[in-house]
């Protein structure tokens, strides 16, 4: 295989960004990639084997930049949930990538194990923020993993909701699903 153009991943990464925000999804493809970045189409199949391979990793560079942002700045849960309401929209381009991506990755076990290991990196920031926000489970028997999964499958249900509801109640949901944290906290009563 030849050696890639003096590029890297990561600018190949910024790239299908740049695309993606102009074209849309259904129109970025690995050419419009090495149009934008100004290299050859080889280059960037020397990085992504296939257009699928690059949404995957362009999923993964999202994530890693929200979730090193939460932990630099110790945000709260207050915080991450707020985030979490920022991205849930009808539009969502963060959010129709990812499951784009994981609906195309269910064919290709490399892609899905990738995906698979970004949720339980997901679930485990979460277990930790909330580890930080209770100090332990609110709940005998449901372990602070455990609730790292429930955050997240709670929060990528209102995005897959808000995709396929233009009059999703973000607001009412979001406000709820705060007062249930503070409940958990015991900072409310019911």
């Amino acid at each position: 295989m030849a050696k890639p153009n003096v590029i890297s991943k990561q600018e190949l990464l910024e790239a299908a960004q740049t695309c993606l925000a102009e074209k849309g999804i259904e129109k970025i493809t690995l050419k419009a990639v090495a149009e934008q970045a100004k290299v050859s189409q080889g280059t960037v199949y020397y990085h992504f084997r296939t257009k699928e391979q690059l949404m995957i990793e362009l999923v993964q560079s999202l994530c890693d930049a929200s979730w090193q942002s939460m932990q630099q700045s110790d945000r709260t849960m207050e915080e991450a949930i707020q985030e979490a309401k920022e991205r849930c929209e009808y539009h969502s381009v963060y959010h129709r990538l990812f499951f784009s991506s994981l609906a195309a990755s269910f064919h290709n076990k490399e892609n899905r194990m990738q995906l698979g290991s970004m949720i339980q990196q997901e679930n485990k920031y979460l277990s930790e923020i909330l580890r930080a926000r209770w100090g332990q489970s609110p709940i005998k028997n449901i372990s602070m993993d455990q609730w790292g999964i429930i955050m997240n499958a709670l929060i990528d249900g209102m995005a897959v909701q808000a995709l396929l509801n233009e009059e999703f109640p973000k607001e009412d949901v979001f406000t709820a699903l705060q007062v249930f944290f503070d409940f958990m906290t015991n900072e409310v009563k019911p």
